[in-house]
């Protein structure tokens, strides 16, 4: 029994060194071949996020698994009795079912992505051959129609469209690589990824949750109050370039995309939609004229009441006749002819110059797809009348975010900033993001940059824009009332409708700007912006005030 025992213990310990030590790589290779599945896949699309100023997350943007249903047309043997019944339990057209049940050689056909759970219950308890549940991981927006515009969605095959998705698709997309299924005795199944499968990068924006939701509430009660057919309202910092907000409507959801029938309104209108801007152009015409030297804010010119140039004439709003104005009263009083003679005074070459200094013939290249901007071949023609009428906003077309950029050289002691969404996008330890430059670009002097803002604080003062004052705040802006071309609204007929767009831009507090708002209403059922943008952009304004605590800067009342 002891010799048995004995060899016994020898074939044994003989058969383990064998097995663990010299054929050890073979069984490694035989084991772990049985306990891992390996399969191409591809990494999970990156989220996006923003904050608000205390440093709280908000998701705009993540992926959540949802089940759905399909069919293998290989296993129906009934395919007109299946077709029927999945009709009625999926609330199908039957006609496409049997169309998907016809391809007899096929193991998969989609039915119905995002299924409830009572359908879910219904088909686990039918029980038909060759009908079956799955799930997939599918894009997600928790926030619904905020920020949409800006945000985008993606299609089907999780590729971006428009927007943030669009604009940093690559950045976002998880990358393809090796997927491992491995089974292990703690647990019969533990997912990995090895590889080079990876998770797209997590974006961080800009915006800031509890403004854009003002914005966005602010545009819908223009839309109930004043009619608006459209609208855009844009927050920014001018100084470091910063979107922290933009609104917009009409909006849409971007999980119910697929459901929009007009997919113009899938377009952002701060960054695709031009328009006349009116005269809200007039303080980019005196920055001009001021900073070339050729006026100051006390000189005076005589307005009476119209402009001929050849064969045409250009009236002030109203016909008005303003007599002896200095160019601050131009600006306060928004008079076409005080602008038309600042234009003149500058010379039509520097205008020009000045106007693509200001970017107005180029796009702003902020970080979202789609981004429009008019070079104006018309203007450019050198014409008399054209630039007379662009020097208070008509006969020149930009978008919003523009008008804010060049606003932003104004507020920010003449540099240009370059503006941007984009805060930051993890990637490890790593921002892939590239670092931006929070220089500028020199457009005007800082002492025009000061003048000029001193005329605008009276225009909030003492002009149209009185409705715009906040006690303790210097505050400064313009208005704009244009009237919209025929063109434009797809009428092949020269001149201008009866229809507005009424616009403000603002900035506070003027001589230390944290924040500027551009405001566009698109035909509100009001005269002038005085009585539509003015109020919203207080309302705001004011909000902005009080939620990042800004000190006044004067005594007011």
């Amino acid at each position: 029994m002891l010799l048995l025992s004995v060899l016994a213990t020898i074939a044994l310990i003989s058969r383990l060194v064998v097995i663990q030590i010299l054929d050890h790589g073979f069984y490694k290779a035989l084991a772990q071949g049985q306990q891992s599945v390996d399969s191409v896949g591809k990494g999970l699309r990156g989220n996006i996020y923003l904050q608000d100023k205390k440093g709280n997350l908000y998701t705009l943007a993540t992926n959540r698994e949802k089940p759905f249903a399909f069919v293998s047309p290989v296993q129906v043997q009934d395919k007109e009795t299946t077709a029927q019944k999945i009709a009625e339990m999926l609330g199908l057209d039957l006609e496409e079912i049997q169309q998907k049940l016809q391809r007899s050689e096929s193991l998969y056909e989609l039915l119905k992505r995002d299924i409830t759970q009572q359908e879910q219950t219904a088909i686990a308890n039918a029980q038909i051959p060759g009908l079956s549940l799955g799930k997939e991981m599918r894009r997600e927006y928790p926030q619904g129609v905020f920020a949409s515009h800006v945000i985008g969605f993606t299609n089907q095959d999780g590729k971006g469209q428009y927007g943030i998705e669009e604009y940093y698709d690559e950045l976002l997309a998880g990358k393809e690589g090796i997927k491992k299924d491995i089974r292990k005795p703690a647990s019969f199944l533990r997912f990995a990824l090895k590889g080079t499968l990876q998770n797209g990068a997590d974006l961080f924006l800009t915006i800031d949750y509890h403004i854009q939701s003002k914005a966005e509430v602010l545009l819908k009660k223009a839309k109930e109050s004043l009619g608006i057919e459209g609208g855009t309202i844009i927050v920014g910092d001018p100084t470091s370039g910063r979107i922290l907000a933009m609104a917009s409507i009409p909006s849409f959801d971007p999980n119910e995309y697929s459901k929009v029938q007009d997919i113009g309104i899938f377009q952002n209108p701060g960054i695709q939609k031009m328009y006349e801007p009116g005269s809200i152009f007039k303080p980019i015409t005196m920055a001009v004229a001021l900073n070339e030297g050729k006026v100051k804010p006390d000189t005076l010119y005589t307005d009476e009441g119209v402009v001929r140039i050849g064969g045409r004439k250009i009236y002030n709003y109203d016909q008005r006749l303003w007599g002896k104005r200095t160019m601050t009263e131009v600006l306060e009083y928004s008079i076409n002819t005080g602008a038309v003679f600042a234009e003149q005074q500058a010379g039509h070459e520097k205008f020009l110059e000045y106007i693509k200094k200001f970017g107005i013939l180029e796009p702003t290249r902020i970080d979202l797809s789609g981004e429009t901007f008019s070079t104006n071949k018309e203007f450019q023609k050198g014409y008399e009348i054209n630039f007379a009428t662009a020097s208070f906003g008509q006969g020149i077309e930009m978008t919003s975010l523009q008008v804010m950029r060049a606003f932003a050289a104004i507020a920010n002691g003449g540099m240009l900033p370059e503006f941007f969404l984009g805060e930051k996008a993890s990637g490890g330890k790593k921002d892939l993001l590239p670092k931006r430059s929070t220089k500028g670009v020199p457009v005007i002097s800082p002492q025009t940059s000061w003048q000029l803002t001193a005329m605008l604080v009276n225009v909030v003062e003492n002009g149209f824009a009185k409705a715009a004052k906040i006690p303790g705040y210097s505050i400064a802006g313009k208005t704009g009332t244009a009237q919209i071309p025929w063109s434009a609204l797809g009428v092949s007929r020269s001149g201008y409708s009866d229809k507005t767009i009424q616009s403000f831009v603002g900035y506070a507090p003027a001589f230390d700007p944290q924040f500027l708002v551009v405001v566009k209403l698109d035909n509100p059922q009001t005269k002038t912006a005085e009585y539509s943008a003015v109020p919203i952009f207080r309302e705001l304004a004011k909000y902005i005030i009080d939620y990042y605590a800004i000190p006044p800067d004067y005594e007011g009342e």
